[in-house]
């Protein structure tokens, strides 16, 4: 899945960088982006594809964190733990998202 939206995402950007319709044609398409980013369902997803990648990441931090110990330099642990609590606000993102 990842692929396929990476095509499209790189089949768009090379249409819009390298078409000669020009501006109307332009704004046609960022106009339909921005339907399709401001619809619900697409919405709802990406919040879920989010909510989902920080579970992994916390994981996968735990899961590091664990295993390596103290080996990490304390330099680099307090970047990450910075890092952690500034994400975990609860707030809304600037997609208007929650990061709940």
């Amino acid at each position: 899945m990842r692929y396929k939206v990476t095509f499209v995402v790189g089949l768009a950007l090379g249409y819009v960088l390298g078409t000669r319709a020009g501006r109307e044609r332009y704004e046609k398409l960022k106009k339909s982006a921005r339907e399709i980013a401001q619809n619900p369902a697409v919405r709802n997803a990406a919040e879920s594809a989010g909510q989902t990648g920080r579970e992994y990441a916390g994981k996968a931090f735990a899961a590091v964190g664990h295993k390596v110990g103290d080996a990490v330099p304390s330099s680099l642990a307090g970047r990450v733990r910075g890092l952690r609590d500034r994400a975990g606000g609860g707030a809304e993102d600037e997609w208007g998202t929650s990061n709940t």
